[in-house]
């Protein structure tokens, strides 16, 4: 590895420690080759989030599209500049991922910087389809799982968990001009009632990782029952309040945490035996 790439990697391993804890439980299941590579996606989606949100005034909108033309030229063969694309490139050409779920993070936070409210679920969902699915299917290809119906599965996954995120961070949001709420569940039932019909909407989505997590790698189940089940302990936590997210962020305790690792241990592993 030259100093070029070993600087890259570091500057990803710095944006991973800092802003994934589920990635230093799970990443100590895989070989170092993989947890690079996951850790180099990470720290794609961290930069690309960072663009979005933490720009100084008026200044994400050009910052983020000169990020997506970065992407572009280097999937174009043009060599990278900044060190994530650096250290991303060869993982994009080892494991053949295509240009488009890079791309759909970039146009997700360009969309956060022009819409505030979604009116219906198509809306929403067709957000989540850019924002939350692209880390799915970046992840599979990682562990070389292909196929539509795994893409469909994660796509689920990655969703359910955004939908119980966003009715997590009712008031968080608020704070910053943003509501992820359905409006016309809003208008119809109030923002506790579409703060559940969200929670419900996303344990359903949430349900399909039982049956994704049979069909990869051991290190990418237990990755997946984490999330899973993360998902879940959140949305238990806003049912535990009434589902007024408007007043109060709810979360999951240390302990709930520290149990959830090990049911999902327990879980992948369980999965893994001969029937």
């Amino acid at each position: 590895m030259n100093l070029n790439m070993e600087a890259a990697d570091a500057y990803c391993r710095m944006l991973t420690k800092r802003h994934y804890e589920n990635f230093s439980v799970a990443s100590r299941f895989v070989d170092a080759e993989t947890r690079r590579d996951l850790m180099r996606i990470y720290a794609f989606c961290r930069s690309t989030d960072d663009l979005g949100d933490e720009s100084p005034q008026g200044t994400a909108l050009p910052r983020l599209a000169r990020w997506r033309s970065e992407v572009e030229a280097l999937f174009e063969g043009m060599p990278p500049v900044h060190p994530v694309l650096v250290a991303l490139a060869p993982t994009i050409e080892g494991h053949a991922i295509p240009a488009q779920p890079f791309l759909d993070l970039i146009a997700a936070n360009v969309q956060d910087q022009l819409v505030t409210r979604y009116p219906d679920w198509d809306a929403l969902i067709g957000y989540c389809r850019l924002s939350a699915a692209p880390v799915g299917r970046m992840v599979l290809r990682v562990f070389d799982v292909h196929g539509a119906r795994a893409e469909q599965l994660s796509d689920d996954v990655c969703i359910g968990l955004q939908l119980a995120n966003h009715a997590q961070d009712v008031s968080r949001d608020a704070a910053i001009g943003r509501r992820y709420l359905v409006e016309a569940d809003v208008i119809t039932r109030g923002i506790p009632g579409a703060a559940q019909a969200m929670v419900e909407r996303a344990r359903g989505l949430l349900a399909s990782g039982e049956e994704l997590e049979g069909q990869v790698p051991r290190a990418l189940r237990l990755q997946l029952a984490l999330y899973r089940m993360g998902g879940l302990a959140i949305c238990d936590a806003i049912q535990a309040i009434g589902y007024k997210t408007e007043d109060e962020r709810p979360s999951v305790s240390a302990s709930t945490k520290a149990s959830l690792v090990v049911r999902a241990a327990y879980r992948s592993l369980l999965r893994g035996r001969p029937a």
